[in-house]
């Protein structure tokens, strides 16, 4: 049955209306004051419900559930949400060490030591979006797919799914919204050094949900944003997240359908642009002018053709 709070969450939940806290009393056979109790509760945890001189009403609520995220490819039991935590990178690989099934997904609503590629530090907030991927692919390196282009598209289609804008990637693992960073992807393996196959691949991917403008550090105003930075959020976390992970898995189910790359390349945020990037010590600067079907960006420079591995390399400048 569940506890009287997750009860009466239930109930407000399904009938939508308001229903006094008599009737909440006698249904679940608890008193009045468990009723008050209960919905206390489930405020605190983040849960908006009105409080009218006939009764309560469940107002749309954003706080992370398991059953609200879950699907077929994802089952409640596979999805993991804490409160607080240093990485859901770093979850994700206590978890590969304890040997948990696969797929499995870390969420936090508050990351402590967020961090990008190279290591860079990563603004991370509470109440937005901050999860890790684990997957158990048992492949080599050269027949594995490319997960991180695969998640760039999957997180991309859901934002303009439920905004109607079109984002834009950057090669190979930002999105970009109103000309703004929204959002960052990560991917890590690890091998088995005795087969030579990938273990676990972890991908992590932290969204700027909503943030106010205003709220970004000053060296970053300009170039960070959020889905929603100019008003109040039309959808919940969990909706977005779900429906990410849908996309993610309908994708890999399609390999080796190549449609992912064609998105991706649509949506290339640096394609016809000149690009500034750094190989072995020098620096070289061209015009961004293909993607190949294994996810290399192709630079034509003033001192031939360059073929950058997202792997190895990083852009440095875009213009």
């Amino acid at each position: 049955m569940g506890s009287t709070k997750q009860q009466i969450l239930t109930i407000l939940r399904q009938d939508k209306g308001i229903i006094s806290g008599e009737k909440l009393a006698n249904n679940l056979e608890v008193s009045r004051t468990a009723v008050w109790k209960a919905v206390r509760e489930l405020e605190k945890m983040g849960y908006q419900i009105e409080h009218l001189p006939n009764g309560y009403r469940y107002l749309t609520s954003d706080v992370l559930e398991k059953e609200l995220i879950s699907s077929q490819a994802l089952p409640t039991s596979s999805i993991f949400i804490k409160e607080e935590t240093n990485s859901t990178m770093d979850d994700a690989k206590v978890a590969a060490m304890a040997q948990q099934p696969t797929p499995a997904l870390f969420i936090a609503e508050k990351q402590l030591g967020g961090h990008g590629r190279f290591g860079r530090p990563f603004f991370s907030p509470a109440g937005q979006i901050y999860m890790s991927l684990l997957l158990t692919p048992n492949q080599t390196f050269e027949e594995l797919p490319q997960y991180t282009i695969l998640a760039a598209v999957a997180v991309s289609l859901a934002i303009d799914h439920y905004t109607g804008k079109q984002t834009q990637i950057k090669w190979v693992n930002d999105i970009y919204l109103d000309g703004k960073k929204i959002c960052g992807i990560l991917s890590e393996a690890t091998s088995d050094f005795e087969t030579g196959r990938i273990k676990h691949v972890t991908l992590g991917c932290g969204i700027n949900f909503s943030i106010p403008a205003q709220s970004f550090p000053e060296n970053i105003q300009t170039k960070a944003g959020a889905i929603f930075s100019q008003k109040a959020p039309l959808i919940t976390r969990n909706q977005l997240i779900q429906l990410i992970w849908q996309y993610f898995f309908e994708l890999l189910e399609a390999l080796p359908d190549k449609e992912y790359i064609n998105i991706y390349r649509k949506k290339s945020f640096v394609l016809g642009k000149r690009v500034q990037f750094k190989q072995q010590g020098v620096t070289y600067s061209g015009k961004a002018t293909e993607i190949s079907d294994t996810g290399e960006l192709i630079v034509q420079t003033s001192q031939g053709i360059k073929t950058l591995s997202s792997g190895e390399i990083s852009l440095e400048a875009i213009y």
